[in-house]
């Protein structure tokens, strides 16, 4: 594959040549042009080499959603430095070990979070810190983003970073273990933007929607890099409460590409919409990822937005995300579509043998998005990464027209008596049945079957369950050995910042659910 850049800088440039004076990103009530943008990355750039912040040097961006935050990003890039964006939902250990990590010395912080960097900081060996917001102190250690645009001159580029280069570093969730830094280089993420682009071919027209946090791996290339490669304008939305400045500002914009996470889809699904939304409602396609999309959702929005298709796609953080998505012209309920174009996707046994087309297996996936390797971690890197492709720990199958079915995660299958059984299709199942919002199914230790299927159900709101109906209503449409041998309904099911059910919380608690 031909790659029309080196690194997303010349991308700015280009945009700020072609689209100079076209707003680039959409905040409240300000708009920023694209020429204003070079300008201020530029100057960002020139603070971190005045700071002493060289090439390879990790500089961790603690921030939400924010212009700061992509200007920070595009910065650090510029002088071949590598950002590394922090989850905002951590505690502080949990910071303080990615700091630690990447033996970062300088990183770019929000003054929201002040109160944790205090404490972070005795922790680790950061020194410096360039605040987004209004901080208590500035000092030689502690400086205002605000006053670097204002008060530097901009820098000019010696040498930019190279297509093998690394072009970030995201921390994937720890479900097992302490977390590990997928190393993502700038040919990585453009293989998935390009990839991408062949399906959806987003233009400067379009405009885009960023209110799913600006730290995880999909937000990162779907809703910054993939609009800055197309020109594409940006609005950016600090939080996703309340929803419904999320609808007002798809509307008042003019949003063309909405993306957001299966929970965001459920509830519009459910929403009342205001009358004249269909009206002015101008999105081509709704994109779908993070976690997997439950048919019953699928069904529902197809049929209330007419307009725009809804795309479900698969990816992980170690594949720059993005892996599978389906077609604008063709999709199947269940799947989340085949590989994107230079994608390569395999379904093998534990031999990692290819095994016959509809039989599940693991989905293991080549091409030039999957990462360069986790940071510091040569051993997990040679565990994942086997000639070249990459084991991504999910179950799947695939069918004769290369449409992806996930089936389950590998340490999510539940084996009863020999038997495989994939939580997900009870799942699916389940969240049918009147008064479920959620539903998340983990295996129990058992002597004489092995393993039982346990669910954990999160009801609507204002909806009463009842247990006993449930569970006939499951006998109904599964085999006996698949039905859940307990359910316990839980007023909210534990959920990272994407929406993903936290499954490990859930088998962590088990005991506790049990006893009660």
């Amino acid at each position: 594959m031909k790659y029309p850049y080196n690194n997303f800088y010349e991308v700015l440039e280009r945009n700020a040549q072609e689209y100079g004076k076209k707003p680039a990103y959409f905040l409240d009530k300000e708009k920023v042009t694209w020429k204003d943008v070079k300008k201020k990355v530029d100057t960002f750039a020139r603070s971190l080499e005045l700071l002493d912040i060289k090439k390879n040097d990790k500089v961790p961006i603690y921030v939400g959603n924010s212009l700061e935050y992509v200007i920070a990003l595009l910065g650090i890039q510029k002088i071949g430095a590598v950002p590394v964006p922090i989850n905002t939902f951590l505690k502080e250990d949990e910071i303080a070990f990615i700091l630690n990590d990447v033996e970062a010395n300088t990183m770019v912080a929000s003054a929201k979070f002040a109160d944790n960097i205090k404490n972070i900081r005795e922790k680790t060996s950061i020194k410096k810190i360039i605040w987004e917001g209004e901080p208590d102190i500035i000092d030689e250690n502690n400086i205002s983003f605000k006053e670097i645009l204002a008060n530097i001159e901009p820098h000019e580029a010696i040498k930019l970073p190279e297509l093998d280069d690394l072009a970030v570093i995201i921390y994937t969730s720890g479900t097992t273990g302490k977390p590990k830094g997928a190393m993502l280089t700038y040919k990585n993420i453009f293989a998935d933007i390009l990839g991408i682009n062949e399906i959806v071919k987003i233009t400067p027209k379009d405009r885009f929607i960023a209110y799913l946090p600006m730290f995880h791996s999909f937000t990162l290339t779907v809703n910054i890099l993939l609009p800055l490669y197309a020109g594409a304008g940006v609005v950016i939305i600090k939080s996703i409460m309340p929803f419904s400045n999320i609808i007002k500002q798809t509307l008042l914009r003019g949003v063309t590409i909405f993306t957001g996470v299966p929970d965001v889809y459920s509830a519009l699904s459910r929403a009342k919409l205001p009358f004249y939304f269909h009206w002015f409602n101008k999105v081509r396609f709704y994109v779908s990822g993070a976690a997997a999309l439950p048919g019953e959702v699928l069904e529902r929005f197809s049929k209330k937005f007419k307009k725009g298709k809804l795309l479900e796609g698969y990816g992980l953080s170690e594949t720059s995300p993005v892996v599978a998505v389906n077609r604008p012209h063709l999709q199947k309920p269940g799947s989340v579509g085949p590989a994107i174009p230079g994608v390569e996707v395999k379904i093998v046994n534990d031999e990692l043998v290819e095994v016959p087309l509809g039989e599940a297996g693991e989905i293991i996936v080549k091409g030039d998005n999957v990462m360069k390797g986790y940071y510091k971690r040569e051993e997990a890197t040679a565990e994942t990464i086997i000639n070249g492709w990459l084991l991504t720990g999910d179950i799947g199958k695939m069918d004769k027209d290369g449409f992806i079915y996930i089936l389950d995660r590998k340490k999510d299958l539940i084996i009863s008596k020999g038997v495989n059984i994939y939580p997900r299709e009870i799942e699916e199942v389940c969240i049918k049945f009147p008064g479920v919002k959620n539903c998340a199914v983990v295996g129990k230790k058992d002597e004489a079957h092995g393993e039982i299927p346990i669910a954990f159900v999160e009801p609507e709101e204002d909806s009463t369950l009842n247990e006993k109906e449930l569970k006939k209503f499951l006998k109904s449409k599964l085999a006996n050995y698949k039905v859940p041998k307990h359910i316990y309904i839980v007023d909210n099911l534990p959920k990272n910042a994407t929406g993903k059910i936290l499954k490990r919380v859930l088998r962590e608690k088990l005991d506790q659910y049990i006893k009660e």
